[in-house]
């Protein structure tokens, strides 16, 4: 029995979306194999919570899970996340990336989608589509990064080029089938098309099977590709490297590689869109008599002018200091919220001058604004 997705992500039935990311990139921060090298209960967790993802931030997959569990997913060409084939988003693809071969070692999994390639009359299938989740900080975000990932993946065999049979023996149709790969069963009045069990589905027989890779075409190695994030990504952004994904069977096309970027909480800054938000204490002494600052950018540091009287709570805009735009062209705003330190402790003279200062300032008879008093009389009717 498969797990309830929103127990999984620790979830209500009810919970929004943004909900659902803050829950999931918890859970996959705990997870991640990254964070946990060899440990196979944690990378399971970590493709569980993934998949339940998947379908719960999409409202018609949530919504046929909701009515009907887990078996709105089961059964032939479903398409949905348990079916094991390949990904299929195009409305978060907006980029390509490209890389080469190499040796390292990491953790990805197949992603989530409907039945793998069609074979034609020669056997060839295309490869699955596989997925790579990719952990970046915000300044990386910011600027964007070329990163080195690793992963296994079948890769087409080197011995006989992905045909299966050993190198000089022969290749024939599969008798069976006839080539077609697939066999029809009557029952009844019913025929049904099912692959066919002499060839597994390849219309091929081979003479003599390949002894690198026992006839399978492909053979799992260990691959290295250099990814191009682009500025501006977000959490949930999704990038293709077309033909990074597994090696097709019998020559078959290989499939893609989606890498989804996650982009890390920073400890000073909120990110909503473009705009970058945080807060910054400041002495109550600035915030009466004005003055300059320096606040923190994702590029360095910048001036910040605090008009006198300034109070607590107010947020000035930083023009251009936000993240770029993922299309180009303009830059969000940083966002930034003064909070008025008061002093926990005090010398004698500076209680001293303050309580001067409160009685010139007529603090002492009256501590409340009298603008607020105005308002209360108004609400009790006094």
């Amino acid at each position: 029995m498969k797990e309830d997705y929103y127990e999984l992500l620790g979830v209500s039935r009810q919970a929004t979306q943004d909900e659902l990311k803050k829950a999931y990139r918890k859970m996959a921060v705990k997870y991640h194999p990254d964070k946990n090298p060899g440990n196979k209960e944690a990378e399971e967790n970590f493709k569980k919570v993934s998949e339940a993802y998947e379908v719960l931030k999409d409202e018609q997959k949530r919504a046929a899970y909701d009515r009907y569990g887990h078996a709105a997913f089961s059964g032939g060409g479903g398409g949905g996340p348990s079916a094991g084939g390949p990904f299929h988003d195009p409305f978060d693809i907006f980029s390509e990336v490209f890389g080469g071969g190499g040796g390292g070692g990491s953790i990805f999994e197949e992603f989530f989608g409907g039945g793998g390639g069609r074979r034609g009359g020669s056997g060839a299938a295309r490869g699955s589509d596989l997925r790579y989740d990719l952990e970046i900080s915000l300044e990386e975000a910011a600027t964007g990064i070329e990163k080195e990932i690793s992963f296994r993946k079948p890769t087409t065999c080197s011995k006989c080029s992905g045909s299966g049979a050993e190198p000089g023996s022969g290749i024939s149709t599969c008798p069976t089938c006839g080539g077609h790969g697939q066999v029809t069963a009557s029952k009844g009045f019913f025929s049904i098309r099912q692959t066919c069990p002499t060839c597994n589905g390849s219309g091929q027989k081979v003479d003599k099977a390949c002894g690198h890779c026992g006839g399978e075409g492909r053979v799992n190695e260990t691959t290295n590709i250099k990814v191009k994030v682009p500025p501006g990504v977000d959490s949930g952004s999704k990038l293709r490297s077309a033909g990074n994904g597994e090696a097709g069977s019998h020559g078959g096309p290989s499939g893609d590689l989606y890498i989804v970027i996650h982009v890390a909480d920073h400890e000073i800054f909120d990110r909503q869109e473009e705009n970058l938000y945080c807060e910054i204490p400041i002495k109550f002494t600035l915030a009466t008599l004005g003055g300059t600052i320096e606040v923190p950018t994702l590029t360095g540091k910048a001036s910040l002018k605090i008009p006198e009287g300034t109070q607590s709570g107010t947020t000035f805009r930083l023009k251009g200091k936000g993240m770029p735009s993922l299309r180009g062209g303009y830059y969000g705003d940083q966002m930034v919220r003064v909070k008025i330190e008061v002093p926990k402790s005090l010398t004698s003279e500076q209680r001293e001058k303050l309580e001067e200062f409160a009685l010139a300032c007529g603090d002492a008879d009256e501590p409340v604004a009298k603008s607020f008093f105005d308002k209360a009389k108004k609400l009790f009717g006094d």
